[in-house]
């Protein structure tokens, strides 16, 4: 795989075909994208909602109500919605979650080894939480760490997709109660196939040339 190629030829999806679904093997596949993401100290500090179902999408689709009526059709149309979550406050409860799966998953010879990964994270969460109080911030950038792992893993899968920022997350963190489970939704992401009504598949990609972007020492 080529994965230059694929960035070169991803896009942002403005059209779905509803008729068009994805096959079981890609919604394991996209479940598999989104835990496998990398985080600053493996801190994972994410949920995803996965609407599949009329019903659910509908559900989000509830978010895009209002002045993000545009929206609307991506996330009814899309064969899979993703809501990308990041927690609220990172908390010792989600740490000690973390390196116990870590634990559990083998990644710790010595009780020691265990004890030393936990106080290095903690380090970095303290830091965020104590020091610059800006832990949600320092979550928020995770879950868009995660946002373009996703993109750019479903378009290796030969997938379109479009990240949406338009919606309203009052909206949505009430329908799926999110707040109360520690949570906000910050980006949501319909997966599908393009329709042929959608006029951004045919038109050449646009970035800022390489000597505007990007300095070499």
């Amino acid at each position: 795989m080529d994965i230059v190629s694929i960035a070169l030829q991803r896009y942002s999806t403005k059209a779905f075909d509803a008729s068009k679904k994805l096959t079981a093997d890609e919604a394991e596949k996209i479940k598999t994208l989104l835990r496998y993401s990398p985080s600053s100290t493996n801190s994972q500090p994410w949920h995803f909602i996965v609407a599949s179902t009329e019903e659910g999408k509908a559900r989000v689709a509830k978010s895009a109500a209002g002045g993000y009526v545009f929206n609307e059709r991506k996330m009814l149309d899309a064969s899979h919605v993703v809501v990308f979550c990041a927690k609220i406050a990172m908390d010792d409860a989600w740490l000690e979650k973390v390196v116990d799966q870590e634990d559990a998953d083998g990644r710790f010879a010595t009780p020691e080894a265990k004890a030393a990964n936990h106080k290095g994270r903690t380090f970095f969460a303290d830091l965020h939480r104590k020091d610059r109080q800006d832990d949600h911030e320092w979550m928020a950038r995770q879950v868009y760490l995660n946002v373009g792992n996703f993109l750019l893993g479903v378009g290796a899968m030969g997938l379109d997709a479009v990240p949406i920022e338009g919606f309203d997350a009052d909206v949505l963190d009430a329908e799926f109660g999110l707040k109360e489970k520690g949570f906000t939704s910050l980006v949501v992401v319909p997966v599908g196939h393009h329709s042929v009504e959608d006029f951004n598949k045919s038109l050449p990609k646009s970035r800022l040339p390489e000597e505007t972007v990007i300095t070499e020492i």
